[in-house]
């Protein structure tokens, strides 16, 4: 099996980071890589953020002034990849959560923050691989398939994952 490094940085101390969490994000770029057959070294970065940075970042790199719950920066195109000289490690890209949208979608959304930080994970993991859901209908439907399947994987699917009001 290829090996996997992932540098989690925390830049953000609006939303307190659950135990387990830098662990399931292994897991998810881990499961991504052995569910799309990538059999290469890879190192991947992983940000936690606020709001207000994801914005900002928004706005510089896709020109969007709002914050968003996640953002990939892939460094590669066409399984071309950048190599760390020093490990020879592919580098696949930068992905930033907002843990503050995270947590409001988690909410929102009904179920766990983990399962929303691994759905985000694996997310920008296939944005880094190449896939983009914002070309066609076909295209996100795709995408959100394989997250799903991953998800499932890790038994964090959207079915096992919804918080229950029974017994409350």
């Amino acid at each position: 099996m290829a090996k996997l490094k992932v540098y989690i940085k925390n830049g953000q101390s609006e939303v307190k980071i659950p135990v387990g969490i830098r662990l399931l994000i292994r897991r998810c770029c881990q499961a991504v890589l052995i569910t799309e057959k990538f059999k290469r070294d890879t190192e991947v970065s992983v940000s936690f953020v606020n709001n207000k940075e994801i914005r900002n970042l928004n706005k510089i790199y896709r020109n969007k002034d709002k914050s968003t719950d996640v953002l990939s920066f892939p460094l590669g195109e066409n399984g071309n990849y950048d190599i760390d000289t020093e490990t020879g490690y592919v580098m696949l890209g930068d992905i930033v959560i907002s843990l503050e949208t995270a947590f409001k979608q988690a909410d929102n959304f009904g179920h766990s923050l983990e399962r929303e930080i691994g759905f985000l994970t694996v997310h920008s993991m296939l944005h880094l691989l190449g896939y983009d859901h914002e070309t066609s209908t076909l295209c996100s439907r795709i995408m959100r398939e394989k997250e799903e399947a991953v998800l499932e994987k890790l038994g964090i699917s959207r079915d096992a994952t919804f918080i229950s009001n029974a017994g409350r």
